[in-house]
């Protein structure tokens, strides 16, 4: 047994823990869970926890059925909203019987690209801004989701409800041992943001997991309902999860470079010319959903153009001005991203994607000040700007003949994804929506 295992069984007895939940997740990104007793804990450190992988989503072949869990020992917490009966969590990676690493765990696909970054000499650290939605209930009104205010961008609303669901969220997250930054209203009418203060990239990949989960929770608590939808109403602001990435050499941000334009790096700028070249084809990962397409293309300050700038709100890319006097807070902010996606999946393509540029030595094309949308399509194609997928139908397009995706993601977890995108591309393709019946009944 390890130190960290025995930590848990011992915390485990101390704290009368009832249940202990095995959190993994499937290929979108949906969490799965099973419970041990805590007698069945050391047994489950030991030897894994068998279960049918071909029963969730993309993990393996019917014939190929048999899979562990291991719990990592590392991610135990103490669960704060179960009343009942104390609860703890662990997150797990999975293997074959013969306790191999399973190809298509999302968890180890990104723990593969981190490995591939510390050859290299790089660790990555990742703050999420996490965007959703609080609305009174799950149910339309006249054909609309009813939010639970109308404030608006950093609002002070007395007496309202999303002060209490910050909080008490906040509080959630911090005795789960994540820390929060800072929490505010959005732009939208109850729409709301929690930022996570940066964290290694799997440590944050789990932490977005448990964030979703919370918010879930403190709805459920509150009795009203939250959603991560990236666009709930086509006149609301969409829902993002803009991402700030930072590599680091030990302890030395490999960002940063003193006296360099914005202060970034040779590195920094390699860096961002891979994540642009690759922005299309990593699309699909990083907008998953249908729905995505319509945040990135509904307006507001969601990215439509493979672009990078200085505090340019509307670029694909931010370089945000860093604190002088703390050269580590020197960043790229990567602002496609929804949280719909599959944290493990979105960052390990993300990432391979800027690697590919520090390591193919990539230039950076010219950085733009304006929003690319105020130009004709004449200006941009002369500029030579690419645009964004505008539809998820065009992102698996893009996806598809993508050989970064497809070595990230591993051939099985690469063609379930793609299949799986398609049946749901195709099921909207095929749906009769009611503005097709306002505009077309009376043809």
């Amino acid at each position: 047994m390890t130190k960290q295992q025995d930590y848990v069984l011992q915390t485990i007895e101390e704290r009368d823990i009832k249940f202990v939940r095995c959190w993994f997740t499937d290929v979108l990104g949906t969490l799965k869970s099973v419970v041990l007793a805590p007698a069945e804990v050391e047994g489950a450190f030991a030897e894994g926890i068998g279960f049918d992988g071909s029963t969730i989503e993309g993990l393996t072949r019917r014939s190929e059925s048999d899979m562990l869990l291991h719990p990592d020992p590392s991610t135990f917490q103490i669960l704060s909203w179960s009343m009942d009966d104390a609860t703890g969590r662990m997150f797990c990676d999975l293997s074959t019987p013969d306790n191999q690493p399973a190809m298509a765990d999302p968890r180890q696909v990104l723990r593969r690209t981190l490995e591939r970054a510390a050859k290299l000499g790089f660790t990555c650290q990742i703050h999420p801004e996490v965007e959703f939605y609080i609305l009174k209930s799950n149910e339309l009104v006249d054909g609309k989701p009813v939010p639970v205010d109308d404030a608006g961008y950093f609002d002070n609303i007395s007496g309202g409800i999303a002060h209490r669901f910050r909080g008490r969220a906040v509080r959630m997250l911090e005795e789960l041992g994540i820390s929060v930054e800072y929490t505010h209203h959005e732009g939208g009418p109850g729409q709301n943001e929690i930022d996570l203060r940066y964290a290694d990239a799997l440590t944050m990949a789990d932490n977005l997991m448990t964030v979703r989960t919370v918010v879930h929770e403190v709805a459920a608590e509150l009795g009203v309902h939250a959603t991560f939808m990236p666009k709930p109403n086509a006149d609301w602001p969409g829902s993002g999860m803009h991402c700030h990435i930072s590599l680091f050499e030990g302890e030395t941000n490999a960002f940063y470079e003193a006296g360099a334009q914005h202060q970034l790096s040779i590195t920094g700028r390699r860096f961002i010319a891979g994540m642009l070249r690759h922005a299309r084809e990593i699309s699909a990962i990083t907008n998953q959903s249908v729905n995505s397409y319509k945040r990135l293309w509904g307006g507001d300050e969601a990215p439509s153009w493979v672009c990078w700038g200085h505090n340019n709100s509307s670029a694909l890319i931010r370089v945000p001005t860093y604190k002088p006097d703390k050269p580590r807070s020197a960043r790229v902010e990567y602002r496609a991203i929804d949280t719909v996606a599959n944290p493990y999946l979105a960052f390990a393509v993300m990432l391979e994607a800027g690697l590919r540029g520090i390591e193919g030595e990539y230039e950076v094309p010219e950085e733009i000040d304006g929003d690319l949308r105020d130009l004709s399509a004449r200006e941009r194609k002369v500029l030579g700007y690419e645009s964004l997928p505008g539809s998820l139908d065009e992102a698996i397009a893009a996806c598809e003949q993508s050989e970064l995706v497809a070595s990230t993601l591993g051939e099985q977890l690469f063609d379930y994804f793609l299949n799986n995108k398609r049946a749901e591309w195709e099921a909207y393709r095929t749906q009769v929506t009611d503005f097709e019946l306002r505009s077309g009944l009376n043809r």
